[in-house]
Order: structure tokens, then C-alpha cells, then sequence
């Protein structure tokens, strides 16, 4: 039975960022000289993957190229465009170049060496300083993720301290990428996950594309390549927080995997059920692999995702959102992945017909609202569902099936697409 109530719309997913020349206040005043160099020079080869859309349409491209887009920083602009889709609040990503970066945030890997390691510390807390007085501007609506690097743990520990304090939403730690891997299991990292958890400050990974940018020696297919491996390389991280005992370390740890195909997360979860189980079970093959696992687990793999793990659900299908009892109802939350032209904008109305149309209301303000405003302290529902009764979708809007002639003639949205696919479509 419907409440009446608009759906309150949060997207677990967004992205924003300061221009470029945008961050240098925020920058530490010995770094300036450095930063005049190194912007005077940068130019990263992902804005050229859609060039021709982005003369069609200046706000959108596609995610690797998206920190061009101006309402990465015009705040303004960027709550006309949340206004237009119903969305009264976002969880926001970064998504442009921090000082010192070799390419945009969706792209680069985590830093490699000491001496990169020192300037692109000080470009992330530049990010984050200007991540908080952007949320500022448009009090309760937004939710800023704060970057960190897991190089030096006691930095990690003293900028998540730090942006608790600012009243951002929770914390992004770098993902696994070709040129740096990091295994989220190994004991250094403890004291981190200890202080997250003691904060109830919210873990992040998002899916970033994990190839260096093309060059004479790769050849033309490594930005192929590099979307392919994208989901192969994400998995590693719910394989290392259950096996390797992190979620029985820290029962009280957030974690939230954003962007991700989440029919293959259903996959490694069953497949981590069936490793355990072998745990123990004397005379399996992996028995003598997973036996210490299983002895020491309090709980079953699915038991730790349902417990810890929540899953930031952009770029979402209908064929995903039939997963929903399996991966849980209270684990996915719902994004728009704005301003990434995959995501639903301009067209959220049509994506969310697209994949909740034959959803029951309750499950739906489940993963549009209710579970973001349980993860996320800084989000206040009474407050933002005053809002949604302006600019939010009504149960009875979203309940309606697409017909053939609603699509649109051009839209890259996966949810659309997906639905059109599935749909039969021409």
C-alpha cells in the first residue's frame, strides 16, 4: 500500500570536483610553485573518448572524461540539474584532477613511489578542504566522500579524523588498478578499519577503469581492456574483507562497494559460500586452503555482507534489481551516477520506471532512501523528504511500465538500455 509520501531520492553515486586552477587555494602554499608547473602541462588523453558527444551536450560525458564537465563545480547549476531529476540528495565521488594527478580520478591508480606519494597527498587534502565548503553550499543535500591513500595508515587515520569533524559522509580508499594492487586484508591496515568502524564513518571503493592511459607500446585496445578487467579487479576487494578476516576483526566496519555489475558480486558471494563450506568439510579439495578460514568465521560470507557491506547501485538494470532478495532489500542503494552520461541523467524519470516499475513501493524507498539515510549521518530524511515534496516522483509515476515509443532516441543510460534491450525494442 502506497503512504502518499513523493519518493525521497538519494543517489548513492555522484561525482564532483574543483576545476583544476579551482583547487590551487586549497592547496599548501610550499606546493603552489610545483602546482603552476605541473598544471601548465597536464593533459590527459581519456577527454578525447567522446569528444563528439560532449559538442551535443557540455554537461555529460563519459566517466573517464567527465572532469571537463562544469557542473563538476558550479554548484548552481549542478542543484538545477538534481531539482530537474527529483533527486533531493547526493553522495559525491570524486571525479576531477587533484593537484599532482597523472589523469582524472576514474582512471589514475594510487601512487607508486615516496616522492608521488608526498605531492598527491597534498592534492587529495586539497580535494577534500574543497569538498567540504562545496557541500556547505547546499546544506543537507550533499554527502562528501573524503579520499585517502592507504600508503601512510597514520595519514589515512589523522584526514578520516579530520573529515568526521568537517561533517563529510564517509571515506574512498584508492581501487585496485593494474598498476597498484592492494590487498585490504593484510594487518597493517587494522588500525584504520579500527578507527572507521569506531567513527561509523563509511568505507568506499568505486569502480574506476584500471589500464593507464593508451600509448605507442599498449596499443589502441587498452581503453577496452581496461573497462573489461574493470569488475574482474573490484571483486578482490569482498573476497579480501571476508577471507581475510576483516569483517570478523571489525564487526562494526561500513563498507560500500559503488558501481559495480552486481550479478557478479551474487557470483563471488557464491562462490565464497562454497570455499568456506569446503572449509569444512574434511576431504574436499579445498579443504586444507580453507580451513582456517572457516574456523575462525563467526559468520557465513553471505552473513558478513548482509552484515557489513552495502552496495552503491548506479548504472542499475532491472535484471540486477531481480537480485535484491538474494544480494538484500537494505543492501543497494540506488545512484544516478551524475554527471557521468551512462548514468540516468537527463532522463531519471524514465530510468527509474526502467527498473523499479514493477517493484513494490516499500522496497523501493528502501533502495532509493531509507538504507542511504542509515549509512550516511549527515543525511537528515524528514528534512530532505520536505524537499521531495516539490521535486521528487510520486509512487504512482515510477509504477508506470515504459512503453515502446517513451525511449528516448539517444541515451547512453544502462538502465534505458538495458530495458530496451530486454524489452525488444528497435
Amino acid at each position: 500500500m502506497s503512504d502518499g509520501r513523493r519518493y525521497t531520492l538519494i543517489s548513492s553515486d555522484a561525482h564532483a570536483g574543483a576545476s583544476i586552477q579551482g583547487y590551487k587555494p586549497y592547496l599548501a602554499t610550499e606546493h603552489h610553485e610545483a602546482f603552476d608547473a605541473w598544471a601548465a602541462t597536464f593533459h590527459d588523453a581519456w577527454d578525447d573518448l567522446d569528444a563528439e558527444l560532449a559538442l551535443q551536450d557540455p554537461y555529460l560525458r563519459v566517466g573517464t572524461s567527465s572532469f571537463l564537465s562544469p557542473v563538476n563545480w558550479e554548484s548552481d547549476l549542478r542543484l538545477e540539474h538534481m531539482d530537474s531529476q527529483g533527486i533531493a540528495a547526493e553522495v559525491i565521488f570524486p571525479n576531477t584532477v587533484p593537484p599532482f594527478y597523472p589523469s582524472g580520478v576514474v582512471t589514475a591508480s594510487g601512487p607508486t613511489a615516496a616522492d608521488d606519494y608526498a605531492q598527491r597527498w597534498s592534492g587529495i587534502q586539497a580535494h577534500n578542504r574543497w569538498l567540504k565548503d562545496f557541500c556547505d553550499m547546499a546544506p543537507g543535500r550533499r554527502g562528501g566522500l573524503a579520499q585517502v591513500f592507504l600508503a601512510d595508515v597514520d595519514d589515512a587515520i589523522a584526514e578520516v579524523r579530520w573529515a568526521k569533524e568537517a561533517g563529510l559522509a564517509g571515506v574512498l580508499i584508492p581501487s585496485d588498478h593494474n598498476d597498484a594492487l592492494l590487498n585490504l586484508y593484510e594487518r597493517r591496515y587494522d588500525p584504520f578499519w579500527a578507527v572507521c568502524a569506531d567513527l561509523g564513518f563509511p568505507v568506499h571503493r568505486h569502480a574506476i577503469a584500471v589500464t593507464p592511459q593508451e600509448t605507442e607500446d599498449s596499443g589502441p585496445f587498452v581503453n577496452a581492456i581496461g573497462v573489461h578487467e574493470t569488475n574482474l579487479l573490484f571483486q578482490r576487494g569482498i573476497g579480501h574483507l571476508i577471507l581475510g578476516g576483516v569483517l570478523e576483526r571489525f564487526p562494526d566496519l561500513r563498507f560500500v562497494f559503488t558501481e559495480s555489475a552486481l550479478g557478479l558480486i551474487a557470483m563471488q558471494l557464491t562462490q565464497l559460500e562454497i570455499e568456506v563450506k569446503m572449509g569444512h568439510t574434511k576431504g574436499t579439495t579445498g579443504y586444507p586452503f580453507f580451513r582456517k578460514v572457516a574456523e575462525s568465521s563467526s559468520l557465513t560470507p553471505t552473513g558478513y555482507f548482509r552484515r557489513n557491506c552495502y552496495l552503491g547501485a548506479s548504472v542499475l538494470t532491472g535484471r540486477e534489481v531481480d537480485l535484491r532478495h538474494q544480494l538484500g532489500v537494505d543492501r543497494m542503494m540506488w545512484g544516478a551516477d551524475y554527471p557521468h552520461h551512462e548514468g540516468s541523467f537527463p532522463y531519471t524519470d524514465l530510468a527509474l520506471r526502467a527498473i523499479f516499475s514493477e517493484v513494490p513501493e516499500d522496497e523501493v524507498r528502501t533502495m532509493t532512501s531509507l538504507t542511504a539515510g542509515e549509512v550516511y549521518d549527515c543525511f537528515d530524511l524528514d528534512h530532505l523528504q520536505a524537499i521531495a515534496d516539490e521535486i521528487g516522483p510520486t509512487p504512482d509515476e515510477v509504477a508506470r511500465p515504459l512503453a515502446a515509443d517513451e525511449f528516448p532516441d539517444f541515451t547512453m543510460s544502462s538502465s534505458i538500455w538495458d530495458k530496451k534491450t530486454t524489452s525488444g525494442v528497435s
